[in-house]
């Protein structure tokens, strides 16, 4: 390997990159309204020391899916000496909105892919068979067996964690303390949750990325308490990036009519709060209602005077954390 080659893969090794490639709940959007944050549905790409990891499977994921087919072709001529793709996919639960880019996700159909998805749904169902009732069979030309990749449907729990280490598939780690929950091995990435029952119906994930001296949290579709949800600001402590649900405005959340109280989802004050109360380094706005257009938050913007440390997600931002 050459000199520049070692330098670039140094530099992959040692990356902490997110990019978000879904930032609306509910269902997409396809509106000349809509283009500046777009339209997509929930789904955020992290690359973090040479592992792809895919934070929910909203209709964002679509993007995801063709650019890595692309860099899969041009990787080599012939098939069979092509770069395999190897993605890790936390699904937080699975509304819709969160899962109806995955069987429009090209790489599933790639023999050599190697996919692994974990998520949670109860005690009595798995993962694997909720997501083949949802999105194949009935709903699709497809049923699940008929992927031609490797495909791993796991069940995770929040006295799981899972290790992505080089050279070996994800490692499902024990998590019974706060010890458990650190580090192992200087580059190892590890990828920790606890659910959170402030979503109908069954609840949802939150999850925690960390990798060196690094943190990101991703809690989407939760609805704050008052005095904040302790549960979340212990977990998200002194993180680098807190990604947090943000559907509505305070307004809109206490609508006389048609209040939102009870539907499973944050505002704007709310999400702040977390931030403050948690000390997380950065805050992103995630998750906006779909009547949400860009002059509406554009106003939103401005109505809280945002900078660095708090900023509107929108399709195509990227943070890098390293």
């Amino acid at each position: 390997m050459g000199f520049v080659q070692t330098l670039k893969k140094d530099k992959i090794m040692s990356e902490f990159k997110v990019k978000f490639r879904g930032v609306r709940g509910s269902y997409p959007i396809a509106n000349k309204d809509f283009l500046q944050y777009g339209g997509n549905t929930s789904c955020v790409e992290i690359n973090v020391n040479g592992h792809l990891i895919i934070l929910d499977a909203g209709t964002g994921l679509i993007d995801i899916g063709n650019e890595l087919i692309a860099k899969y072709i041009a990787s080599a001529t012939k098939t069979e000496k092509r770069t395999p793709i190897n993605a890790t996919v936390l699904i937080s639960h699975i509304h819709q909105d969160h899962i109806q880019g995955f069987t429009f996700f090209r790489p599933l159909h790639i023999p050599s892919s190697n996919i692994n998805v974990f998520g949670n749904v109860n005690y009595n169902e798995s993962l694997a068979d909720e997501i083949s009732e949802l999105l194949f069979g009935k709903s699709f030309p497809l049923d699940l067996g008929d992927i031609a990749g490797n495909l791993n449907i796991k069940d995770l729990n929040e006295t799981e964690g899972i290790i992505l280490r080089h050279g070996e598939s994800p490692i499902i780690k024990r998590i019974e303390n706060e010890k458990d929950a650190q580090l192992e091995k200087e580059d190892d990435v590890l990828i920790t949750c606890y659910r959170s029952y402030a979503h109908p119906q069954e609840g949802v994930l939150i999850y925690k990325i960390q990798y060196k001296d690094k943190t990101l949290v991703y809690s989407t579709d939760k609805e704050s308490y008052p005095g904040g949800d302790k549960k979340l600001i212990n977990f998200a402590r002194g993180c680098n990036l807190l990604i947090h649900d943000a559907q509505y405005t305070t307004e809109d959340y206490l609508d006389s009519f048609v209040p939102k109280q009870g539907y499973g989802h944050s505002t704007f004050e709310m999400a702040v709060d977390a931030k403050n109360q948690s000390g997380a380094e950065k805050l992103v706005f995630f998750h906006f209602d779909p009547s949400y257009d860009d002059n509406k938050l554009n106003s939103i913007k401005e109505q809280y005077k945002l900078q660095e440390d708090i900023i509107l997600a929108y399709e195509g931002l990227e943070i890098d954390l390293m």
